[in-house]
């Protein structure tokens, strides 16, 4: 089953270009991040709630 992703938001580090990622909601709490240059019907990888969050503890921790 495809879970429904909703809230769509574009990383703040977009480029101006089109050459970004976004990420969505599901109801279960999953985050989705999808490439925007695939009009949304590339491939989703899929984070629990724990998973998104500690991805984004690593890559703020290693922002210069």
């Amino acid at each position: 089953m495809t879970k429904h992703y909703s809230g769509w938001r574009k990383s703040r580090r977009s480029n101006p270009n089109g050459e970004c990622i976004e990420a969505g909601r599901a109801s279960d709490g999953t985050i989705g991040v999808r490439d925007t240059k695939f009009y949304g019907t590339g491939p989703t990888l899929e984070f629990t709630r724990d998973e998104w969050r500690n991805f984004l503890h690593k890559i703020r921790a290693n922002d210069p």
